[in-house]
């Protein structure tokens, strides 16, 4: 609550998720608009109501700071991060980064917004390696074991399962669940005969690159193998449901013109 800058509500700068560059991120405003929502909810159930109340307040002040100064209208997109000059302007980073999968993963905004919606939609056009590989790199001109200057960067177990996520919590009906299923095949597919995943595969030859195993790489599988059979059981339980109101509804002397 205390480390955010006073003129935009964002906290302070940190260092990112790849533990590269100093900024205020998308993902960490993200990730801090989720943490003080969880505190404010374990605040209310110990029945702390001035406490969650101050809490909700701090998230939703970090909310408005990122509907002002993170998003991007001309882009229709969030910024991977910003810079608070010292007159006080601020000066963004527009290039495409993964970990802006972070927006909708932590509850800040929906999956379904329509930011968000173009945001990912552009995460998947500028990062995904147009290889036989295939597979989703962390950001644009990613220097780290790079292999070609014709890929954005390497492909990443970890930011192709983010992508994932965002199948599936946008999913409503089974056949959309498709695009993670054959993420989780893909990750299959390029995992070693022993199962281990490594860190990134080269995007030509899908050999382990960088460390291997990383559990990060398979932390990130595990969620979303749960995050898609979750989704899978509420769809088909919304399936289950209207095809009981309609059977009600006939053998309540309805009919349909859909019923042959």
């Amino acid at each position: 609550m205390r480390y955010r800058d006073k003129g935009t509500g964002l906290p302070l700068p940190s260092y990112d998720l790849w533990e590269e560059n100093q900024g205020i991120f998308t993902f960490t405003a993200s990730a801090v608009y989720g943490g003080l929502t969880a505190a404010a909810n374990f605040a209310q159930a110990f029945g702390e109501l001035g406490i969650a109340e101050r809490y909700r307040n701090g998230a939703a002040e970090i909310r408005e700071g990122m509907d002002r100064h993170l998003y991007l209208e001309k882009e229709k997109r969030f910024a991977k991060m910003i810079n608070l000059r010292e007159d006080g302007s601020v000066e963004a980073d527009a290039s495409v980064d993964a970990s802006l999968y972070g927006l909708f993963a932590f509850g800040a905004y929906a999956p379904d917004d329509p930011r968000v919606r173009s945001t990912m939609e552009q995460v998947y056009e500028r990062l995904w390696c147009k290889t036989q590989v295939g597979g989703l790199a962390r950001y644009e001109n990613d220097y780290y074991y790079r292999i070609s200057n014709d890929i954005p960067g390497n492909p990443w177990f970890i930011t192709t399962l983010w992508l994932a996520q965002y199948y599936i919590a946008v999913a409503r009906t089974k056949p959309e669940l498709d695009k993670a299923l054959e993420i989780m095949e893909w990750v299959a597919k390029h995992a070693l005969p022993s199962g281990v995943l490594a860190e990134q595969i080269n995007p030509y030859t899908h050999e382990p690159v960088s460390v291997s195993p990383l559990t990060w790489s398979h932390a990130t599988f595990i969620i979303v193998v749960q995050e898609y059979m979750n989704k899978l059981l509420e769809i088909e339980k919304c399936s289950m449901c209207g095809h009981s109101k309609f059977l009600k509804k006939m053998a309540n002397g309805g009919r349909s013109s859909r019923v042959k």
